[in-house]
């Protein structure tokens, strides 16, 4: 109950905030290729229900429907305008509506699109018993998701071999030790990721030290080491 109050007050907060930015950005994407500047896309959330995540469209029209699930940095399906506002997190600002709507919780493991779940482990389904975030553990420590999946010749592959194994493990692993103020961290950390990812990663290090994560996920987490191709069932 204290979480929804805490979302409630924050989304509200941060749509007034960042109201401006958001015309801006909607008026930048619309005149690009008068297209619909908003993208609703099929996400599973909580206890396996589906919703519609609201972001900025950062793609060319039908773009989705490639049939390629992952985005490297250079994927061509990007435009100019939304190569900006990936960059710099812009894309995941109409989240707030999710969560003020209930979809999305503010932090929380990220929401898989349909195909996604269906890979998902028996393991991986736990991280359906709480609501989708807009960040989390693994929002920060994999924020350069798209520039690792950069000159991929299969994004999906390499997305679930590289980086999904230790995404679910620190989605299970903030699920295991959530609470508001973690929560506090986490979002503020988010902020920091932007302007100096080295210092917001020996910041999670710390958390994930203090919290007792294994060995492995402090490792990684660090993200000093090239990330190798790794069996999920084994990680989680």
């Amino acid at each position: 109950m204290l979480k929804r109050v805490f979302d409630i007050a924050l989304s509200i907060i941060g749509i007034i905030l960042f109201f401006p930015i958001l015309l801006v950005v909607s008026f930048f994407i619309f005149f690009s290729d008068f297209s619909n500047p908003l993208y609703f896309g099929k996400r599973v959330g909580k206890n396996h229900k589906t919703f519609f995540l609201i972001k900025f469209r950062s793609m060319h029209i039908n773009a989705d429907k490639s049939g390629v699930e992952s985005t490297s940095n250079n994927d061509l399906r990007i435009t100019k305008v939304g190569s900006l506002i990936r960059k710099y997190k812009i894309d995941e600002l109409p989240q707030f509506f999710n969560v003020f709507k209930g979809d999305m919780s503010f932090v929380g493991p990220r929401p898989q699109t349909e195909i996604g779940y269906s890979l998902y482990t028996d393991k991986e389904k736990k991280l359906l018993n709480v609501k989708p975030g807009i960040t989390d553990f693994s929002s920060i420590v994999f924020s350069d998701e798209g520039h690792i999946l950069k000159d991929s010749h299969n994004p999906d592959l390499d997305y679930n071999q590289l980086i999904r194994p230790w995404k679910s493990k620190l989605g299970l692993f903030y699920i295991k030790n959530r609470s508001i103020y973690l929560d506090s961290q986490l979002i503020l950390l988010t902020i920091i990721t932007i302007i100096s990812k080295e210092k917001s990663l020996r910041i999670i290090n710390k958390i994930l030290t203090k919290l007792n994560a294994d060995e492995d996920l402090i490792k990684v987490s660090k993200r000093k080491l090239p990330l190798v191709p790794c069996d999920i069932v084994k990680v989680l």
